[in-house]
């Protein structure tokens, strides 16, 4: 009963905190609204006594402006299609006000035979040009962290950086963790990195055995196996709080088994149970997933080559879970060759 009157009580305060921001726009466009309404009053150079006139000049101006603003969006959209897979749904982004004032003064210049551009609209569409163009050199454009960033910044600072380095004290860091497991089962595991599985649907089964082909003895196929010494901190007001890894090992038709550790990006998994939730989570179950995808993995890689902890320490690997013939076995056993061209003769010695 306490846990649902507090989630009531913090719904509550969410509900104030944004309708103080909201009164803080309002004020804000207030404060705007009075500060023109005084330069309309003070300027001369302003027939008001036209009221008409008025009215189809300030139509005029919103057509200037809304043609400026669409054009930004129009010339996204078709970058977006070239290079990012732009999809239509993107297209829901458009306030449907936008474009119900946008239709309405074209209305008005049209029924009184107005110019809906007159000479002045190509030297306004320049100076805003030249205006934009500083705030687009220093990087002021994008204001707001995109959602796939957060998510590989979260990703490496509330799990990678825990897990791979040594922390000084008690655990030695994720390398020698695989020695101690290499000692304890007789193994040797040729590539001694985290095999991070980014799949096409971002799904992430409890299980990557279950990725496995049912009833294909021609094919390698993965099989749990022990995982490597837990590892316990005090983080975030838990003490003691464990993680692991898993070990994994490929069997073949031919060939030893190849020993791993792999495990998928719960980040992306997470985003794939928002979508599939996405009622609960509003505008957030509209995001672009594939443009989501690319920015956690472009982050991801970026973070890591310049992490003196981590680097060549994990490795990201693409599979497309929704194609019937791609096993992920052969994806793995395809990744560790090119890493460890001799890993057969390093398999081959037991400890």
């Amino acid at each position: 009963m306490k846990s649902g009157t507090s989630h009531k009580r913090f719904a509550t305060i969410c509900d104030i905190k944004e309708i103080n921001e909201k009164m803080d726009q309002i004020q804000i466009y207030i404060m705007y609204v009075l500060l023109a309404i005084g330069v309309t009053l003070g300027s001369s150079a302003l027939y008001l006594d036209d009221k008409h006139q008025l009215m189809l000049n300030v139509a005029r101006y919103i057509v200037y402006i809304l043609t400026i603003q669409g054009a930004r969006v129009l010339c996204t959209m078709c970058y977006d299609m070239l290079y990012k897979r732009f999809k239509p749904e993107q297209l829901k982004a458009t306030s449907s006000l936008i474009v119900i004032m946008y239709i309405a003064c074209v209305a008005i210049l049209v029924s009184n035979n107005q110019w809906f551009y007159a000479e002045d609209f190509p030297l306004i569409f320049i100076a805003y040009l030249i205006v934009e163009y500083p705030e687009i050199m220093d990087g002021k454009t994008e204001s707001v962290i995109k959602y796939g960033v957060g998510m590989a910044c979260n990703f490496y600072e509330g799990y990678l950086v825990i897990v791979i380095p040594s922390d000084g004290g008690k655990f030695g860091g994720f390398i020698q963790n695989i020695e101690a497991f290499e000692s304890r089962e007789g193994v040797v595991v040729p590539v001694k990195k985290l095999f991070i599985v980014i799949t096409k649907s971002l799904y992430s089964p409890p299980d990557l055995q279950l990725f496995n082909k049912p009833n294909r003895d021609d094919l390698p196929m993965l099989e749990a196996c022990s995982s490597l010494d837990d590892l316990e901190k005090s983080i975030g007001g838990v003490k003691n709080r464990s993680y692991k890894n898993c070990a994994y090992r490929i069997y073949r038709p031919r060939g030893l088994p190849v020993s791993l550790i792999a495990e998928c990006a719960t980040p992306l998994h997470t985003l794939y149970k928002v979508i599939e939730n996405k009622e609960l989570y509003g505008d957030l179950g509209e995001v672009n997933v594939e443009e989501v995808c690319h920015d956690f993995c472009t982050t991801l890689k970026n973070i890591l080559a310049r992490s003196s902890e981590c680097r060549d320490r994990v490795e990201l690997v693409y599979y497309d879970d929704t194609d019937p013939e791609s096993n992920l076995a052969d994806v793995l056993l395809d990744r560790i060759r090119q890493l460890e061209p001799n890993f057969e003769e390093l398999i081959s010695v037991r400890r």
